[in-house]
């Protein structure tokens, strides 16, 4: 007989029941710069305690931000992502953690969960702002098992790639 995951294990998000054993936790190991049919490409290369490898391709300004926060970089003036955490800490809240949690078409989706007033907040951002949130105030990322293993890429694909400096 099977036992269910304990309570503790378990949320709801948009309806739907999830268990926390069906996520990874992820590490983000640098932004690189890869050529693709619309020129020059920033992406995020998320890695799992095995090593193994998944790309997220971003913006260049949210590549620039995760890249900046990955090498604690401070600007002359806050960037979009040093202006969120302020105002998320200025309201009383603090970020928790971060969810990538679907992958349709290509597309990534994502959460971030926010702690306030003693509840816990989920809210619908994409991947990019998520990781540089979660980079900037060093708070866990986790993927779902399955998208992870979806989209893992090997080392050789990451041949001809430069690193976000080299591009700058």
């Amino acid at each position: 007989m099977s036992q269910s995951p304990p309570l503790t294990n378990l949320f709801t998000y948009s309806g739907k029941l999830y268990c926390m054993d069906e996520f990874i936790l992820a590490n983000v190991k640098g932004v690189y710069i890869i050529n693709t049919v619309h020129g020059p490409t920033p992406m995020v290369i998320i890695s799992n305690e095995e090593e193994e490898i998944m790309p997220i391709y971003v913006g260049m300004s949210e590549g620039v931000s995760i890249h900046s926060a990955l090498n604690n970089e401070v600007t002359q003036r806050p960037m979009t992502h040093d202006l969120m955490t302020t105002i998320i800490e200025r309201l009383g809240a603090t970020i928790t953690g971060v969810q990538i949690d679907e992958i349709e078409d290509s597309i990534y989706y994502a959460r971030l969960t926010l702690l306030y007033d003693g509840s816990s907040i989920d809210i619908d951002a994409r991947p990019s702002d998520c990781i540089s949130l979660a980079v900037r105030r060093d708070v866990p990322i986790k993927v779902r098992k399955s998208v992870f293993e979806s989209s893992i890429i090997s080392e050789d694909d990451l041949d001809g790639s430069l690193t976000i400096d080299s591009f700058l």
